[in-house]
Formats: structure tokens, sequence, C-alpha cells
């Protein structure tokens, strides 16, 4: 594993907590988030439980900017500086300085982001608390807060390096200053911003979900193949990739919880569930992930 320093305790409270960012979870969001921190000055400790799903991150880390320096966009100089701001623990207990941001990129379970909420709370109790949720509300998240009017979302979208957007998602009793605060960092790393109120999908999700629905539905009508509807999409309406792919992308099984938390929040009756969606999923047929969804994919690419 990649060999890392400590942070210094001489550095000025508030200039250290002004650049550490705490990141909660090492899947494919979290490890992205990290590299996007990373390489944007910030000092970031990432919180993974498992050791192996940090020497993933390792090797992700370094393998992304190896790339980098093959495309002479940054020297060896510059990935040892990178590599320098990066550090994994496996538990929050563990993290030395109080960040200004605790990052939560956990799946999307209530019960657990709320548990790794209130325990920020307890041990970070200026830090701002910023969830990656796609779908959830932040206001049911804040439920649990000590410190409610902290949180806030922070929607990245995958994979975050190449993503240029980031949906800032207010909650019931998020501070104005908070929402001040994501937006510059959001703006400092590079990103486009929209704000929306904590509607259930928010903006992107449910504007995106209902397109992948009907054309899962569509695909099961037979109207047309997985890939023209994607053509159709992509061709007709200069989407950068079809809804289907988009989903095998995303997962199955994500697609299909985040479809579940917003049909049942009743927000809109656009939510029916497609049987053929359900069923991809019991089969364990969850894109990319897993080798086969709408598409077949080999070593991460589509055949």
């Amino acid at each position: 594993m990649i060999t890392l320093h400590k942070y210094s305790k001489e550095v000025p409270v508030w200039e250290d907590m002004k650049k550490h960012i705490v990141v909660v979870g090492g899947g494919v969001m979290g490890r992205g988030i990290v590299l996007v921190l990373i390489k944007g000055g910030y000092r970031t400790t990432l919180v993974e439980v498992s050791e192996d799903v940090r020497r993933e991150v390792d090797t992700y880390l370094t393998k992304r900017l190896d790339r980098d320096i093959q495309k002479d966009r940054i020297s060896m100089a510059d990935k040892d500086e990178i590599l320098a701001r990066y550090q994994s623990v496996s538990g929050i207990e563990e993290i030395e300085n109080e960040p200004a941001v605790v990052i939560e990129a956990v799946p999307e379970v209530l019960e657990l982001k709320q548990r790794i909420l209130r325990r920020c709370n307890e041990l970070f109790p200026q830090s701002i608390f910023a969830s990656n949720t796609s779908s959830l509300p932040i206001s049911r998240i804040a439920e649990v807060a000590i410190f409610k009017d902290k949180v806030i979302g922070m929607h990245w979208f995958n994979p975050p390096p190449v993503r240029p957007l980031i949906e800032i998602v207010t909650g019931e009793q998020t501070a104005e200053g908070v929402l001040a605060e994501i937006d510059m960092l959001a703006r400092d790393l590079g990103k486009e911003v929209i704000v929306v109120k904590d509607f259930p999908g928010f903006a992107t999700s449910r504007l995106g979900v209902v397109i992948g629905l009907e054309a899962i539905r569509m695909l099961e009508q037979g109207v047309a193949s997985a890939e023209d509807i994607d053509k159709a999409m992509v061709l007709g309406y200069g989407f950068p990739m079809g809804p289907l792919e988009l989903t095998d992308l995303v997962g199955l099984d994500t697609r299909l919880h985040i479809a579940e938390v917003i049909r049942d929040s009743g927000v809109s009756p656009s939510f029916e569930i497609p049987e053929l969606l359900h069923t991809m999923v019991k089969e364990g047929n969850l894109g990319k992930k897993t080798g086969q969804g709408f598409y077949t994919w080999v070593d991460g690419k589509k055949v």
C-alpha cells in the first residue's frame, strides 16, 4: 500500500481544516471523489473498513496518475505531490485532525448513512457533512444529526473525475453558509453546480431514472433493440450515452433501488418499474460489474 505521511498538528487549526476533507467509502464513487480532491489540492483522508478495498483505491489512484503522466498532463514530481495529500484509515475514530467537510459515499442505505452522520457529528462538531446520495432525502438523513444545519447533499456523477456536474441539495435546515461553502468547494474543483431543493430524486436522478425506466420498458415491449434505443437518444437528442448503456454502468441493482425510493415517495406516477428490470436483477445480470446487463462487458469494455 502507498506509504503516507501523518498530517502536521503545527498547522493553524482553521487553515488545516480548510484544506482537509474526509471521504467515507472507497467504492467506485468514493475513490473517484478522492482523486478529484487530491488533484485539486485538498489533503484527503479516505475512511474504508475493508483493507482489500483500500489496496484497490491505492492501485486506482496510482494508475490514474500514471495515465496522466503518459499523456503529459502531470510530471512524476506532480504525482508524488498529489499522493502526499492522501491517506486512508479503517475507521472514523482514527482521523487526527477535524476536517472542513466529510463527504459520505457509502451505499444508498438510510440507516448506514445516518450512523456515519451521527458519529461524525460527535467527533467533528465543526465539520460540514455532505452526502453523495442520489435519491435519499437529505432531511431524512439529517434527522439523527446533532447539527442539522451542517448537513447537505453533494451529489457527484460517475465517474467523478470526468463528469463536470455536482448537484447540491439543501435540506430543510441546511444553513446558507454551508451551501456557500460546498458551492465554493465544488467550483474550486472545477465543477459546474446546480442547487436543488430536497425532493425525492432531486433533479438529475428524477429525470434520469424516468428516461432509464422508459427505455427498459420499450425493450421489454419489443419496440426496438437496446442498441437502437440508445442510438436514438445519442444521435437524436445529443445524449453522450444511451440510457440502457448508462444503466449498465450505474448497475441495474442500483438503478432499481433508486427507482424504488422515488416511486415509494409518491412524488410522481412516472416511476412504475418494468418487470424486466426486476428479472435481470434477480438473475444477477447487473451490468458492467457482472459482465452482463443490457450489453455484454469484457474487461470493463462493452462488446
